[in-house]
């Protein structure tokens, strides 16, 4: 979520981040500052955001993230892992009864 968050709006802050995402789910994912940043310092040391200080909005001296050529990559390969298993998920939970019988 991070990393496709990052592509679409470009370099933003943890909060920032983490305000989109819940934005985006209709408010179904709440996450608070200890979960964004530590996956934060997850992405950015497997190489896949890269990080630089900067001013946010309110004037607050802020740590911007971005996606790296390794990150799009990344999120390439998850984003076509996750549309397989929400396929097989589909099509597990759309299976009648009479798929269980023999």
């Amino acid at each position: 979520m991070v990393l496709r968050t990052l592509e679409a709006m470009g370099p933003l802050h943890g909060y920032g981040i983490a305000r989109r995402i819940e934005q985006v789910s209709g408010h179904e994912i709440l996450l608070n500052q200890g979960t964004i940043y530590a996956s934060l310092v997850r992405l950015q040391h497997r190489g896949w955001i890269s990080a630089e200080w900067g001013t946010s909005k309110t004037n607050r001296k802020a740590k911007f993230y971005s996606l790296t050529k390794r990150g799009r990559k990344q999120l390439a390969e998850n984003a076509a892992y996750w549309r397989r298993l929400s396929d097989v998920m589909g099509r597990v939970f759309a299976m009648g009864k009479e798929g269980g019988k023999r």
